[in-house]
């Protein structure tokens, strides 16, 4: 166990919390001297996590640094629902094999954050699979309908005549099951998770056990800094982005979000952090220093120190010395002229990547976003000559690159 008092602990586990429900018990907890089992349950749902997921998993870690012991639940029979926090409709269901193929790159790409050593995997197909109608019915029997009801997602879509899916009824009262069967100490989730962990908090007191405390950490704003970081919204850093990406996609926060990412994405130590804050408020740190540092320590804690030196080298070429990457992506392309002796942009630039539609690419020609050799393409120049194409390198916005061949 660590050597700093409860008090002490306490504060460090506090940095970039929502909410601990209840702190005193927490505290209480820390008192006793012993190590604490800290469980995240997590639903597979999709293969590739990024900094918004990794949030929970950097504070698990910094539990296991105070000498706590981790269970990572790998919620493989949850996920057979799908988590109806937050949503407005059904989640559609997965497959097992989905959910199996899932958990596996989520669990290689966790243990870049968690000590191995100190985590314990769960599975909880293991223990909800293998109820029975009996055991079922004795498990939803300490809910209330009403209870259920009250939880914000359920109400607005009962009260607006939104479909609700009775299983959807059983996720809240399944993920609870898992805080009992490994006797949980306490339970980590986003503030979207408060239901769920409270009601873990609640089966433990019916049956008798010491009832878990529910932490709820704050949603993580994307590199747009408005919506929550999401792969939909476009505005995520992926923890298998390649190092100059996500080295540029930090630099890209506002810099109202740095200490925040500082908190809950960084590896710096919480009095670290307390100094950077300071130091910022005071104006006395410069705040495109303060966020290359950032960018540096989030590059290292997911490659290395040299990963992160030659992503701030490419960074400084492409935005201070305006020259290319290194490391261009290259492209086989077809430039057949049209009829009109023209080859459609829109469409290759969709078929590169670097847009996701022609109607995309259009829009981003239309807004000047896209470059050909480093020379702005016009507006409504959707259809340019081949020879303006043949070797070039086309750009978009102000990390895409691709070079054809």
């Amino acid at each position: 166990m660590s050597s700093i008092t409860p008090e002490e602990q306490l504060h460090i586990i506090q940095s970039g919390t929502a909410q601990i429900v209840p702190e005193s018990a927490l505290l209480e907890k820390l008192k006793k001297g012993k190590s604490l089992n800290v469980k995240l349950g997590v639903d597979p749902t999709a293969p590739d996590i990024h900094l918004g997921h990794a949030v929970p998993l950097r504070k698990l870690r910094a539990f296991q640094d105070l000498g706590h012991r981790v269970t990572l639940i790998i919620g493989d029979g949850t996920a057979l629902i799908g988590d109806p926090s937050g949503r407005n409709s059904t989640r559609p269901q997965l497959t097992s094999e989905q959910v199996k193929a899932n958990a596996q790159t989520y669990v290689d790409q966790a243990f870049k954050i968690l000590d191995p050593e100190k985590t314990t995997l769960e599975y909880n197909s293991k223990w909800l699979l293998s109820l029975d109608m009996e055991g079922l019915l004795a498990l939803a029997s300490n809910f209330t309908v009403a209870r259920i009801l009250e939880r914000d997602d359920f109400h607005n879509r009962y009260t607006s005549n939104q479909p609700i899916s009775l299983h959807e009824f059983l996720y809240p009262i399944m993920q609870a099951y898992d805080s009992v069967v490994i006797d949980a100490d306490v339970e980590i989730g986003g503030t979207d998770q408060l239901f769920n962990l409270l009601a873990g908090r609640e089966l433990m007191e019916k049956k008798g056990m010491e009832p878990q405390v529910c932490l709820t950490l704050p949603l993580l704003e994307g590199t747009d800094g408005v919506q929550k970081m999401s792969k939909s919204y476009g505005n995520y850093i992926g923890l298998t982005d390649e190092p100059a990406d996500m080295f540029g996609k930090v630099m890209s926060i506002p810099d109202e979000l740095m200490v925040k990412y500082y908190r809950l994405a960084s590896t710096c130590s919480v009095d670290e952090v307390d100094e950077i804050e300071r130091g910022l408020a005071a104006d006395e740190l410069h705040p495109n220093k303060v966020k290359r540092a950032l960018a540096r320590n989030i590059v290292t804690a997911y490659y290395d120190e040299a990963a992160a030196e030659a992503a701030e080298g490419q960074f400084d070429r492409i935005f201070k010395q305006h020259e290319m990457p290194d490391d261009i992506p290259e492209y086989e392309a077809d430039l057949t002229p049209n009829d009109e002796g023209l080859v459609y942009l829109a469409k290759l630039l969709a078929d590169t990547g670097l847009a996701a539609s022609a109607g995309e690419a259009r829009r981003l020609i239309d807004g000047g976003g896209v470059k050909v050799n480093g020379e702005p393409v016009a507006a409504k120049s959707y259809n340019v000559a081949p020879d303006m194409l043949a070797g070039a390198v086309l750009q978009v916005g102000k990390r895409k690159f691709v070079k054809l061949v």
